[in-house]
């Protein structure tokens, strides 16, 4: 069966998935309506979260992808009557944010340990200028 889900930066290497934290856990939300789903997403965005893409994929990819990470799905009806409202507190970073600037700190990390090394070049020649 084909399910719709929020995925952050859809088709980058940066992507990721838009879960619920429930008790401890992570639950993905598998919408058996695009409607409800792009709904869900606006709801999403008027509370200032990242604007997540409505993407349709297959209901056992997404239940193979939650054993391997220790989440939960929950499958949320077309017209549901009980409408589903993302909760009122969002995370301050998420993971797929975190590791965005975690490879940014390294690229910075690695730019600025090339230019110390050129400097420690120009000063090796200085100096040996200088015998």
């Amino acid at each position: 069966m084909r399910v719709f889900v929020l995925l952050f930066n859809a088709g980058s290497e940066n992507e990721g998935i838009h879960t619920i934290r429930e008790g401890g856990r992570n639950k993905i939300l598998m919408f058996e309506s695009e409607d409800d789903a792009t709904r869900f997403a606006l709801q999403l965005e008027a509370q200032d979260f990242p604007s997540p893409s409505v993407e349709e994929i297959d209901d056992e990819e997404i239940k193979e992808f939650c054993q391997g990470a220790g989440y939960e799905y929950e499958l949320i009806p077309a017209n549901d009557q009980s409408l589903v409202l993302p909760p009122e507190l969002n995370v301050e970073e998420t993971d797929w944010q975190t590791e965005n600037q975690e490879k940014q700190v390294n690229t910075e990390a690695s730019t600025e340990q090339e230019m110390s090394d050129a400097e420690l070049d120009n000063i090796r020649r200085k100096l040996e200028g200088l015998l």
